[in-house]
């Protein structure tokens, strides 16, 4: 009998941690982003192109792009936080390596962060406060030679 209701409480908390897990993802299956494009204009006026999803609420932000894994070249997402403030990411849930640019309010970029470790938990600071990050792909920074001081130019940031 004691084997009958061990097996029946395994069973019960499995089928709850399951109710739990199915809820967390389909939680997370309903955040949807829009798109925008943006401009990247590096210190020797070379222009990219992007096209970026906006996390703009705090359900975007918080899934960001936890789960993905994959994303075009010439994408990225943007986090406007909507206030300038510091700013503290992690790649928890994350699959791809990420560059992270680190942008005030008028678009420019204070600090970068190159090849963020997927899943990592460690904390990335904006190291100064900042109105918004945009994420890229690993590698991005260094492939086109993206630097502090280089601008971001968009409908959301500064009227572009």
């Amino acid at each position: 009998m004691t084997t009958v209701r061990t097996f029946s409480a395994r069973s019960a908390a499995m089928a709850l941690f399951l109710s739990l897990v199915l809820c967390a993802v389909a939680a997370l299956a309903d955040v949807t982003f829009t798109t925008e494009r943006m401009r990247l204009v590096t210190a020797d006026s070379k222009s990219h192109e992007l096209t970026v999803e906006l996390a703009i609420d705090a359900d975007q932000r918080e899934q960001g792009l936890m789960f993905r894994r994959s994303m075009a070249p010439d994408h990225g997402m943007l986090f406007d936080f909507g206030e300038t403030r510091r700013v503290m990411m992690w790649m928890k849930n994350t699959h791809l390596a990420l560059d992270m640019l680190f942008a005030d309010k008028r678009g420019v970029v204070r600090t970068v962060h190159e090849n963020a470790v997927p899943f990592s938990e460690a904390i990335i600071d904006s190291r100064e406060p900042v109105a918004f990050v945009l994420e890229l792909n690993a590698g991005t920074v260094k492939r086109l030679g993206i630097k502090p001081g280089d601008r971001l130019e968009s409908a959301r940031i500064g009227g572009n």
